[in-house]
């Protein structure tokens, strides 16, 4: 049976690349893949967790099962373009993606509590994440991407993202792609998807360029940012006033900062993702 093109199962690596390092893995490669029809594309996502950040923090500690939810859209989207709700589970190193298309209308509707009367197995797995632990939308994430597929192995995949940039406020795809940046201007984050091993060109050119993997997380790595600038902001503060007393609202969110329970400052609206306020 041919797989779905909602339903994914690969290894994914990352790779941070400088300009030189990029610029000289594309090169080499260039004769085994071919590029997307679509060339360079903007890619927003909405991310959603519980109040309390456990998915993001429990994704950073490494554990060896995770799963996320987000809503993206290829662009800005209006109320009737189609954005895709996925479900992204990791298990041992194995990414498992199950996504359902629909416009983005829908999209907030089923959000906001709305429920299909018939929904298919994909839609009845993210219903089940979403009754579990009622998530709510707590970033918006962009980036640029050029993508790639192996010339003889299509199922190959390699996807260049630039420009990454992240907002707490306006959780909307409707509201356009503005951010604030993440990594350096001229940083690259290839990540290379693929059902089955590297082929051995690949590897090749990796190793010849003493390209390695990482481990990057865009949403944790904009959580882990806002975490250290909130701890400094916290330091900064004891430091001008020693003597912070209970009831200041600072000393309060330091001292829940150092339980590891912070709330970042999230834009929290009611109805946000009421469809009415499209209209």
């Amino acid at each position: 049976m041919a797989a779905s093109p909602n339903v994914f199962r690969r290894a994914e690596k990352k790779y941070l690349l400088n300009p030189q390092q990029y610029h000289a893995l594309i090169q080499r490669i260039a004769p085994e893949l071919e590029a997307d029809a679509y060339g360079q594309y903007t890619i927003c996502n909405i991310y959603f967790d519980t109040a309390h950040d456990e998915l993001i923090r429990r994704s950073i500690d490494k554990p060896p099962y995770k799963e996320k939810l987000r809503l993206r859209s290829y662009g800005t989207p209006t109320e009737t373009d189609t954005v895709f709700l996925e479900l992204k589970k990791k298990w041992k190193g194995i990414v498992y993606k199950r996504r359902a298309c629909m416009p983005l209308s829908q999209a907030y509707a089923l959000l906001a509590g709305e429920r299909p009367e018939a929904p298919s197995q994909i839609l009845r797995e993210i219903l089940y994440f979403l009754d579990f632990y009622h998530p709510v939308p707590r970033l918006f994430l962009a980036y640029d991407r050029l993508a790639y597929h192996g010339r003889e192995d299509q199922s190959l995949r390699l996807t260049v993202d630039t420009h990454i940039r992240s907002r707490r406020q306006k959780l909307d795809l409707a509201l356009g792609s503005q951010g604030r940046p993440l990594l350096e201007q001229e940083a690259y984050l290839l990540e290379i998807k693929t059902p089955t091993a590297l082929p051995l060109w690949l590897t090749q050119a990796l190793n010849a360029l003493k390209i390695y993997p990482v481990s990057f997380s865009k949403y944790g790595n904009v959580y882990k940012s806002e975490k250290f600038a909130l701890q400094k902001e916290c330091l900064n503060h004891v430091l001008e006033y020693s003597g912070g007393q209970h009831g200041d609202p600072v000393h309060n969110q330091c001292a829940d900062l150092y339980r590891g329970s912070a709330d970042l400052r999230v834009d929290h609206r009611p109805g946000l993702y009421d469809p009415q306020h499209l209209h």
